[in-house]
């Protein structure tokens, strides 16, 4: 039994540390000082490990960390966490708000925007269930994450409880991890004088933080949570994104000063301009600004398309530019055969970040640009990401360069190196190639493929090297060379376990990731998925001609060519005979869209549904084959009507398009479910 005082003490304990952890990482207005409240702390600890029933899952003390994990578990995102459309000009941004006005234009009603920062950090989702935080997890694929819930929980501007006296049932809440810049160098500081490597930039360092597998090293760094939006919330309605985020800072979320509401598309260039200017007195990284349509009705008539929203878009800052050497030019291998020049730099720091490398593309932009062995060059971050070479600075030549001339034969097997006409890149034409064996092999294992944890980079090249593997289907007979593996570097007992463990696992993928896994040409996770859906099975699928496969929405003649020429190699069909002999499953897709369905219909959606919302709608019409547009045309099949329909219900009565209310659009699905 717990005497009624300690009891009392020990809650009056929480409040104030929690009170203190507010003021401090979230107001960032501290009322004691750090010896004081290590004091509290101290006291509630101490009385904790005398009375351990006293623990809670929102006590300050669960945020010392717990021991650490073997691995994570992965999580799916209720609603997922869409990326976000980018504009990079005022132009593209005057076309997004065009864009945006033209949909709207049959709504009525202002068109307001909530202008915010973009930070630089790692996106995650918090989910609180009667006010109290139950998980975390990072946004992964933007459908399924990392669990990584106990990292969040020592973070103290992520609140444990929420400050709301009747909180809702369910509340997701999205937002970004960052490191401060102070923080940030002060960490960098004590790393050096320990003998440790320094990390390489702020957003590096906050996302390997938030991904440890011991919570005790998140609990030791300085990250901080921004939020800027929600999933899914139960028991309230809020009318637009400005007021969700008054409510999320009433309960206890830091969010940004910055967030404003704006009418004007020159207001919002103001906006931009601004943040520009203050951009490197922040003490925290941003790479431009989030614009969103601040009400949430209007949000649901535009909609959403397969990877982004309509209603939102993030602009860009300028890339930061710099002037270095280039020391040497290598080509390498991809997977398809590909030769890349790359260009090896001087090192140079570009927005935090040192580089020593720089992608040249082709054959092409080497001669474009006149880039030589030696120049002076200007490169950038292209979308403060991926290096590139801007241009060479002449007037730095001293005579010495060298020219580059793209290799007639593969760097890596000595086959010929072929360029077909009309395209720009040299092309390795041996599939046996060890680069692109290692290329493919690494593609097969990846997370959004058949997700084999365990095969790095490094590894498979390793297992590559010395015969275990020399295809896809190599990967599941590893088990039977188990002695003469654990011969080699990089390896283990434990990790070898782990390793045939992950095989097993991944033998029961979903069809899309067995898509995406075979590595065709130009088809990534989204067409993967779009295939999957169309055609529900392989067998399918390889039976298709160009002709049906660009009769899909979203398949052109170039995809169509590759999947269609992918089929017809005889050892790709041998691979995925021996995949299926040694146990990999391809699945029926459960979702596939059966013949007689609404294959190519275009659907259009005007008023709210009662039922279902605008994007559950579309998923229904595109799991069946249809399409959804945004506005009515002669080429629309049917026009979907809800309550309260704005012009595209007279739009469609004008052309003589069949409409279809709510109960007749669900027995529609019903009859091709």
């Amino acid at each position: 039994m717990i005497p009624p005082a300690i009891k009392s003490r020990a809650m009056k304990l929480k409040e104030l540390i929690e009170y203190h952890n507010y003021r401090y990482h979230v107001l960032d207005s501290p009322e004691i000082a750090d010896a004081d409240y290590d004091k509290l702390f101290d006291e509630l600890l101490g009385l904790e490990r005398q009375y351990p029933d006293l623990v809670t899952p929102d006590s300050p003390s669960q945020r010392v960390g717990a021991p650490p994990l073997d691995k994570f578990r992965t999580l799916k995102h209720a609603v997922p966490m869409l990326s976000l459309n980018k504009a990079t000009t005022v132009e593209e941004f005057y076309d997004f708000d065009r864009r945006v006005h033209e949909i709207l234009s049959g709504e009525g009603g202002e068109i307001k925007y909530a202008v915010d920062l973009k930070f630089d950090g790692l996106a995650v989702e918090l989910i609180y269930e009667n006010g109290l935080l139950a998980t975390g997890s990072t946004r992964g694929d933007g459908v399924v994450g990392e669990d990584v819930t106990t990292n969040l929980r020592t973070i103290k501007s992520i609140p444990l409880r929420l400050k709301d006296r009747q909180p809702p049932k369910l509340l997701e809440v999205r937002g970004e991890i960052i490191m401060f810049k102070s923080g940030f160098e002060s960490m960098n500081k004590k790393r050096l004088d320990s003998g440790e490597e320094p990390f390489a930039n702020p957003r590096n360092a906050a996302a390997g933080s938030v991904r440890q597998l011991d919570s005790a090293i998140t609990a030791s760094r300085p990250l901080f949570f921004f939020a800027y939006g929600i999933g899914r919330i139960s028991g309230r309605h809020f009318a637009g994104h400005l007021e969700t985020m008054a409510y999320l800072a009433k309960t206890g979320f830091r969010a940004s000063p910055y967030i404003k509401g704006l009418g004007k598309p020159e207001e919002v260039l103001q906006y931009y301009e601004k943040i520009g200017s203050q951009r490197e007195n922040l003490d925290y990284d941003i790479d431009g600004i989030v614009i969103k349509v601040n009400n949430y009705h209007q949000q649901e008539v535009l909609g959403e398309l397969s990877r982004s929203p309509r209603w939102a878009v993030a602009w860009k800052f300028p890339p930061q530019q710099v002037s270095t050497i280039i020391e040497d030019i290598k080509v390498q291998v991809g997977r398809t055969g590909i030769l890349t020049p790359v260009a090896h730099l001087k090192p140079v720091q570009v927005g935090g970040v040192t580089l020593s490398r720089a992608s040249l593309h082709n054959e092409d932009e080497l001669k474009r640009k006149d880039i030589k062995i030696g120049d002076t060059v200007l490169i950038q971050r292209a979308g403060d990401v991926i290096p590139e070479v801007v241009k060479v600075i002449i007037s730095r030549r001293t005579g010495k360069e060298v020219a580059f001339n793209m290799p007639r034969f593969c760097p890596v097997c000595g086959a010929k190196a072929v360029r077909f006409e009309g395209q720009a890149a040299n092309r390795c034409i041996n599939p046996l190639c060890r680069a692109q064996v290692v290329e493919n092999i690494y593609h097969f294992a990846s997370k959004g493929a058949m997700d084999i944890d365990g095969l790095g980079y490094r590894t498979v090249e390793l297992l590559v090297e010395h015969g275990f593997v020399n295809g896809t289907a190599d990967l599941y007979e590893l088990p039977k060379h188990k002695d003469a593996i654990l011969k080699l570097e990089r390896t283990g007992e434990k990790w070898f376990a782990n390793l045939v463990e992950a095989l097993e696992r991944s033998k029961n993928q979903p069809l899309e990731n067995i898509i995406y896994a075979l590595g065709i040409r130009n088809v990534g996770e989204h067409l993967a998925s779009v295939l999957a859906n169309q055609f529900g099975s392989l067998e399918n699928l390889r039976k298709q001609t160009q002709e049906s496969l660009t009769a899909v929405n979203e398949i052109g003649p170039i995809v169509a060519e590759s999947i269609v020429s992918f089929f017809k190699e005889k050892r790709n069909l041998e691979i995925l005979d021996k995949l299926q002999e040694l146990g990999v499953r391809f699945p029926v897709h459960e979702e596939s869209v059966a013949a007689g369905s609404l294959s190519g219909k275009i659907f259009v959606l005007t008023g709210s549904l009662e039922r279902v919302t605008r994007s559950q709608a579309k998923k229904e019409i595109e799991k069946r084959g249809g399409r959804v547009a945004s506005s009515v045309s002669k080429k629309t099949d049917f026009v979907i009507v809800g309550a309260d329909p704005g012009s595209k219900f007279e739009k469609a009565k004008q052309l003589a398009i069949p409409t279809l209310d709510e109960a007749a659009f669900k027995k529609l699905l019903e009859e091709y479910g």
